[in-house]
């Protein structure tokens, strides 16, 4: 994806009216800019008595310092707002309504207001939607992932605003992390599909551009099968939209195009391994005699739906309300963010089974 580059002009010195926190101020900009601070104040104040070429100086300056027009003090810079972010990348998925609502509940018995932002999986929103929340004066932060420009990150720091990166958790991530390792629950569910004597596996995936948790999930996958041997067929991978209709899509492409059909399938969310078990069922394909299925997240339909389907369970409410709890005791001085690992639990039910012996296309 294509970011806009920052301006080549040298950062200056900084100067003595530096705040102490390090953060730039209105007059680093202007001297950037090579404009004046009035004209800084009326870029955003009131733009249309400047030109675009000025603005664009100016607006361009702000980006290299990373310096947000943070309305009052702003002024005051010791007053508290009481008030979180947290980005996510969609409402459209259960597992994220379910975090932030217990991270509402969390602040909010505490005071806090939390701002919400969704990032449609575009890293640039993100950066976009946090800069925004910090003109806006959040205290702390919560995000979904790591996979986000640096500039992100670096404006958090220079702002000194607390954060966690949460629905994920590596031991050697640069960040503090809430969530749970993404590439170990794959290798458990694909390592449970082995146990059982799968050895052609398919894959049916979100896209794994800009998405660490999806990219850790593959990994988790390949590295199961790789103790074994094994490998996914590329032929037997499918990737794109976490829905019913792109699992039922996925099952019938691979069953139409492969050259060697899998004997069960690992789907990257409960949606997806839906969508692949109503097809299979439209398709006469016995589940599981025929075919296994995997999901991930233990959506309540996941139990309903026949057969139940063999998914991993993560607690994603108590993603939300260990996160908030984290960043409330930083917003309140009490310690630095240590983070924290849950884990994906195997559940297993009636979707997956021994793989049969059988002639097979």
């Amino acid at each position: 994806m294509s970011r806009s580059s920052p301006s080549t002009a040298t950062t200056p010195t900084p100067p003595r009216s530096r705040r102490s926190t390090g953060r730039s101020v209105l007059s680093d900009v202007a001297k950037l800019a090579g404009v004046s601070t009035a004209t800084v104040s009326r870029v955003y104040n009131e733009p249309a008595k400047v030109s675009a070429d000025v603005q664009e100086r100016v607006r361009q300056a702000a980006l290299t310092l990373n310096w947000i027009p943070n309305a009052a003090g702003r002024a005051l810079a010791s007053t508290r707002t009481h008030i979180a972010g947290a980005v996510i990348p969609t409402l459209d998925d259960q597992v994220f309504a379910s975090q932030v609502a217990e991270m509402q509940a969390v602040f909010a018995e505490h005071g806090i207001t939390l701002f919400l932002g969704c990032s449609n999986y575009d890293p640039a929103q993100a950066l976009t939607q946090v800069r925004a929340m910090l003109a806006r004066g959040v205290e702390a932060m919560a995000i979904v992932g790591e996979a986000y420009s640096p500039e992100l990150f670096q404006a958090l720091s220079q702002y000194r605003v607390p954060y966690v990166v949460t629905y994920a958790y590596r031991a050697d991530s640069p960040h503090p992390c809430v969530g749970f390792d993404n590439a170990k629950a794959f290798f458990d569910v694909t390592s449970h599909l082995i146990a059982l004597g799968h050895r052609e596996l398919g894959v049916v995936m979100q896209p794994t551009h800009d998405n660490d948790r999806v990219q850790a999930r593959v990994r988790g996958i390949r590295e199961a099968l790789a103790r074994h041997g094994l490998a996914v067929r590329p032929d037997n991978v499918r990737e794109g939209p976490s829905t019913i209709a792109f699992g039922r899509e996925s099952l019938r492409s691979i069953w139409r195009q492969s050259a060697k059909r899998p004997t069960a399938i690992v789907c990257g969310n409960d949606s997806l391994a839906v969508g692949v078990l109503l097809e299979a069922q439209a398709l006469g394909i016995d589940v599981p005699r025929d075919l296994s299925v995997t999901g991930f997240d233990d959506l309540a339909l996941a139990k309903e739906i026949q057969p139940a389907l063999t998914t991993m369970r993560v607690d994603t409410g108590a993603i939300g309300r260990l996160a908030a709890q984290q960043l409330l005791d930083v917003m309140n001085g009490r310690g630095t963010i240590a983070g924290h690992e849950l884990h994906a639990t195997l559940e297993v039910r009636e979707s997956t089974a021994k793989v049969a012996v059988r002639k097979r296309k």
